[in-house]
């Protein structure tokens, strides 16, 4: 096969994976060879990219080819309610001989906290919270699958309400959305994939696209169904936007102001957020919560400007430290540097763990943010979090905070830097 079908082959998901490995291992033979110009390596890293396992355009083996692509020097696998794709993931690393973290991200409640009746980090809901779980030793992967399994079948039984929101919705205006049709297919829930509330918007999103090929029809029926008529600007963008990013835009517009019309509450699906922390300590991985931070205009178009967890920032860390929690991740690109200023500090003064990563889940999106040339120590980060996967996929006692590491690496930065080592920082 030629470069093009092999980049073909390894973003399709009605392959197996191991035809998607086969084919990653033949574009790497084509830059061994020359036949294709290998990027220069940047000083960047990431672990946030989801993959189709949640919702994305790439695949595991693509997200670790485009990051490579784009000079990365880690990649990080990122999916909601998800480990299905992590082999796959781990797997195109080693072919890529590039350095990677596994973790996924949920939903939990915050039931006996002071949390309650908040709206924390999550724009959709009060007193639900989205961590992250990083560095998920390998042999554990399979019992994260065990409990998150029962997570996303009680997230499909809120799929299914949701969709019955939309289509109360929608049929005025001749159109229905079916969940098993529709919305299930294009998930990858057939293998372990989960399947979100941006699944549901893309179908809607294809049913849009259907019933209004001209874009600026198109346009017309999202302001009336929203009922907040686009700026100009996002119009424009719509109208303008290449074919292949084109649904991906719609699809934010309806999740910035759609959701909140048809959106049932998270609850069954959610662990308590104490039981989140217990599982990363049995699991050997890191327990993150993801400072999202109050928001002005949204980089991926989905987030309104409204306030989140800033004006009780202090109580929210006291709250991280009462539940046990090893670290915070952020995303530097979201936020101003007052905000991250602030953070950071507070994460020294609480010994906390920081961790960064861009979420990725949109081909609009890039896989560099140029803001963490300003924060080194998150690159570091990074190669601590690899060091730890490594050393916990050895030995599980040797994870970065189990408790006779914390008693043999007392001092945070010390046990970074040794665990960055270990994951390969020069």
């Amino acid at each position: 096969m030629d470069s093009t079908e092999l980049l073909r082959t390894i973003s399709r998901t009605d392959v197996p994976a191991a035809d998607r490995l086969t084919a990653l291992r033949g574009l790497k033979a084509m830059i061994d060879t020359g036949e294709i110009e290998a990027p220069p390596r940047g000083i960047y890293v990431n672990n946030h990219i989801h993959t189709c396992y949640s919702f994305s355009p790439y695949t595991p083996a693509s997200a670790v080819w485009y990051a490579w692509m784009a000079g990365l020097q880690t990649a990080g696998i990122m999916d909601h309610d998800s480990v299905g794709g992590m082999r796959e993931f781990i797997e195109a690393g080693a072919i890529m001989d590039m350095p990677v973290t596994c973790g996924f991200e949920c939903r939990v409640n915050v039931d006996g906290t002071p949390l309650v009746g908040r709206k924390i980090n999550n724009p959709d809901q009060k007193s639900c919270v989205y961590l992250a779980m990083h560095g998920i030793p390998h042999t554990e992967i399979d019992k994260a699958e065990a409990v998150l399994k029962g997570l996303r079948d009680k997230r499909n039984d809120r799929n299914r309400k949701m969709v019955a929101n939309i289509n109360t919705l929608i049929a005025p205006y001749g159109m229905s959305l079916d969940f098993d049709k529709d919305v299930y297919p294009l998930s990858m829930a057939h293998e372990g994939g989960s399947v979100t509330e941006r699944h549901v918007c893309f179908g809607l999103t294809k049913k849009i696209t259907a019933a209004y090929p001209d874009r600026a029809a198109a346009c017309d029926f999202i302001d009336r169904l929203t009922g907040a008529p686009m700026n100009d600007k996002t119009r424009q963008k719509l109208l303008d936007a290449p074919d292949n990013f084109y649904e991906y835009d719609i699809l934010g517009v309806l999740k910035g102001h759609l959701v909140e019309k048809f959106y049932v509450d998270a609850d069954e699906e959610c662990m308590n957020i104490r039981e989140f922390t217990a599982l990363a300590k049995k699991l050997g991985a890191v327990s993150a919560y993801a400072y999202l931070g109050d928001v002005g205009e949204s980089p991926t178009g989905d987030k309104k400007a409204q306030k989140f967890e800033d004006d009780y920032l202090d109580e929210l860390f006291d709250t991280l430290a009462d539940c046990g929690f090893d670290a915070v991740t952020y995303m530097p690109s979201r936020n101003t540097r007052e905000q991250l200023e602030r953070v950071m500090n507070l994460c020294r003064e609480r010994g906390l763990f920081q961790i960064s990563g861009e979420d990725i889940n949109s081909p609009r999106q890039s896989f560099i943010c140029k803001a963490l040339a300003d924060y080194p120590h998150l690159k570091t980060a990074t190669y601590a979090l690899i060091g730890q996967e490594l050393a916990a996929t050895e030995n599980l006692a040797d994870a970065m905070f189990s408790d006779s590491v914390k008693a043999k690496y007392p001092d945070l930065e010390e046990r970074i830097r040794v665990y960055a080592a270990r994951g390969g920082l020069n």
